[in-house]
């Protein structure tokens, strides 16, 4: 045996083999690593550990620096990940979320700041954010690592790595893409999936103190708010005969690229550590490294919650400076109302707005800003509100007609090569989700008008799919009559829904001072009382129903 693999002892020589075996039998303690390396041997580093008691030497043997996750197989990483119980992982997180927003309301920060650092050192937690990022949308997105977690593994592998130990974040991959309704295109960053699970984690802890600390008039990105909820309660403010007359409606120009990072490290209840890395991080374009001075990404798992804390406060603001004077403010992310009994209100409203966001590094956008008179009508989250005769009416805006027919066009477009039954499945998506965005407010006309103009629309694309055929043919080969109907656009399996299919419904306003993580019986009753459940709010409810509170991502 070559005298390289042996180790001198006090009782002879042992290969390494022997020794390490021996060490373990004995349970020898590791005194450190000492950093030498066999320079013919195989390069492994070597540990110093006490052979015996009295008068032994020390000796060196072998010591493996693979670390324990590697140890692991692909299949042991994969039979733990499957066997979460996901029931307790989320319970666990939802009663420290409910004890961080207790402590906001009775404004004990230093307990908050406490129960938030539990919170992202908890296994459940992390095992939590590494779920809802390889369960989102732009799961198959990766950021400029190329790296994905495709398996049980590879998200069990993750888990260990989320620690805020030497963290440091990656740049961004930015890329654009198109602007709906524009010719234009919007920037967006992509995180790595590593730091889009630190982003959800961190977001697992902050999302309770941003619902806590919310204006209650702000409905986007908001857990159980809608823009629904916005349309209903501008109805409120606006339809009464009495009402304000006035509506400043405005929008933040590049409301996520323009945010002081100054303002969020000094406002934000968040590690400030943890913070400054999401926020400077920097991202490429181009193979070019560019740094990011202000701003919070879009595309950031966390970037919603920093912009909309960011915004909160206006609110509060103009309520006391304008006690009982008709201005309302009403916020859906980066878009807003006020309300004001005369124009020249609306134009000092517009004023304290500006002033407050320039604190924060923001500012209005000129061109979207604009003072309207509700005789003449306003759009807003895709609606249109205007007075008739003293009536408000809400309906769909022109705008969003004509993006939903263009998305019509594009779709049929695209079905050139298509079987009739890969086209139903793409434009029922597309109908019955416009639909029941639309379903609440005065639809009904709208929805026929569609009807024809998406008939019409399918006629052409069985003209071009059979030049050469007769009217009669195609009417056979693609519409048949379903129950009381005739000319359905359907197969032997599938057909076309059509919009006005979808029953005009009323929404239900949700009460303003609801907390997601303080009133879980409100929100359960509420989601119960809904007589058509979304897929969306079935999950909800099926959650909301062995959960207390309720999850925050």
């Amino acid at each position: 045996m070559n005298s390289r693999n042996r180790v001198g002892t006090s009782r002879g020589e042992l290969t390494v083999q022997e020794a390490e075996e021996t060490a373990k039998s004995k349970r020898l303690p590791v005194i450190g690593r000492i950093g030498l390396n066999n320079p013919t041997g195989n390069g492994a580093d070597l540990l110093m550990v006490f052979y015996g008691k009295e008068g032994r030497q020390p000796m060196n043997v072998q010591h493996s620096t693979t670390s324990h996750d590697e140890k692991r197989t692909d299949k042991d990483l994969a039979t733990q990940w499957n066997s979460i119980h996901w029931k307790d992982v989320k319970d666990h997180v939802n009663r420290m979320q409910t004890r961080i927003a207790k402590a906001v309301v009775e404004r004990k920060w230093h307990l908050v700041k406490r129960l938030q650092y539990l919170l992202t050192h908890s296994y459940h937690a992390k095992q939590l954010a590494v779920r809802v990022v390889t369960q989102k949308r732009g799961k198959r997105t990766p950021g400029i690592d190329g790296e994905l977690w495709a398996t049980a593994s590879d998200k069990m592998r993750a888990v260990s790595r989320l620690t805020d130990k030497q963290y440091s974040a990656h740049p961004l991959k930015r890329i654009f893409i198109p602007k709906p309704g524009t010719d234009t295109k919007r920037p967006l960053s992509i995180p790595t999936m590593i730091d889009r699970a630190m982003q959800a984690l961190y977001a697992l802890a902050l999302q309770p103190v941003a619902e806590t600390l919310a204006d209650k008039r702000s409905f986007g990105f908001r857990l159980f708010r809608s823009a629904q909820d916005a349309s209903v309660y501008a109805f409120t403010c606006l339809a009464q005969k009495n009402s304000a007359e006035w509506v400043l409606e405005g929008d933040i120009r590049g409301c996520f690229d323009t945010i002081s990072h100054e303002w969020l490290k000094n406002n934000v209840l968040i590690d400030r550590t943890i913070l400054t890395q999401f926020l400077k991080s920097g991202f490429i374009y181009d193979q070019k490294l560019y740094p990011t001075d202000w701003g919070t990404p879009q595309g950031g798992v966390i970037s919603p919650l920093l912009a909309n804390l960011t915004l909160d406060g206006i609110e509060s603001v103009l309520a006391q400076r304008y006690p009982k004077k008709k201005v309302y403010f009403i916020r859906y992310a980066d878009d807003f109302l006020a309300t004001a009994p005369t124009k020249e209100m609306a134009e000092e409203i517009r004023e304290v707005i500006r002033e407050f966001l320039s604190v924060r590094g923001l500012e209005l956008s000129e061109k979207k800003t604009v003072i309207t008179h509700i005789a003449d009508g306003f759009d807003f989250l895709g609606w249109n509100f205007r007075k008739y005769q003293g009536t408000l009416l809400i309906k769909p805006s022109r705008k969003s007609i004509g993006r939903i027919i263009e998305r019509i066009r594009d779709i049929l477009h695209k079905a050139a090569a298509w079987t009739q039954d890969e086209l139903i499945a793409a434009l029922n998506t597309v109908v019955v989700g416009w639909a029941n965005y639309h379903r609440h407010i005065v639809a009904a006309d709208t929805f026929q008008k569609l009807d024809n103009i998406m008939w019409n629309m399918l006629w052409k694309w069985a003209k071009r799919r059979h030049p050469e055929k007769g009217h009669q043919w195609i009417a056979k080969r693609y519409w048949h009559t379903g129950g009381n109907r005739n000319w359905v656009f359907k197969t032997g399996t599938n057909r076309l829904i059509k919009f006005s299919d979808t029953k005009i419904r009323r929404h239900s306003q949700v009460r303003l001072d609801a907390n997601p993580f303080l009133d879980r019986d409100y929100f359960l009753g509420r989601m119960n009382a809904s007589r058509v459940l979304t897929p969306e709010s079935q999950t909800k409810l099926s959650f909301l129903s062995y959960c207390r509170p309720i999850t925050g991502l």
